[in-house]
């Protein structure tokens, strides 16, 4: 099923700005990019987006409510930094079964909770990665919360030496 049938039927005869949680699990999205989801969606908190191929998030419309996003086993390789702007509020992210390769790819995301020190990263899901010898100790860095950022530029300097 295509995600915008999908999400007409997840609506259930409500109005968009109605709903605070919507998932979208195993729908199919056209050239990997989100369709039909819009800025009507004012006060969604959770948003499920698992195993629906999608490679993008430009299409992402801005979710200011937004605070737990499940992109798990999808195929985002990149472009993270749309989060932080459009999902100011995200305190949980589920990354899982995606083709990141590096930390790089998320330090847009960390670098956004810095700036925000009043709101806490509380998990970043990233298991299932490309590269398995490093994935307990890229996951373990990730659920760093953000009382220990001031320790970032040292962890990403052992995690280049690991390479």
């Amino acid at each position: 099923m295509e995600m915008k049938k999908r999400i007409n039927l997840e609506l259930r005869d409500r109005a968009p700005e109605e709903v605070t949680e919507l998932v979208l699990d195993n729908c199919l999205c056209v050239n990997g990019e989100i369709e039909g989801l819009n800025d009507t969606f004012k006060k969604l908190e959770f948003l499920s987006m698992a195993n629906v191929e999608l490679s993008s998030l430009a299409r992402l419309p801005s979710l200011n409510k937004l605070r737990k996003l499940e992109l798990s086993d999808n195929i985002i390789s990149g472009g993270l930094e749309v989060l932080a702007e459009k999902c100011p509020n995200l305190t949980y992210l589920n990354l899982s079964g995606n083709k990141i390769k590096d930390l790089s790819t998320v330090e847009a995301l960390m670098e956004m909770k810095m700036r925000k020190r009043k709101r806490k990263m509380k998990l970043v899901h990233l298991k299932d990665m490309r590269k398995r010898k490093k994935k307990r100790r890229m996951r373990m860095r990730m659920k760093m919360k953000m009382k220990q950022a001031q320790n970032w530029e040292r962890e990403k300097r052992r995690w280049a030496c690991h390479t």
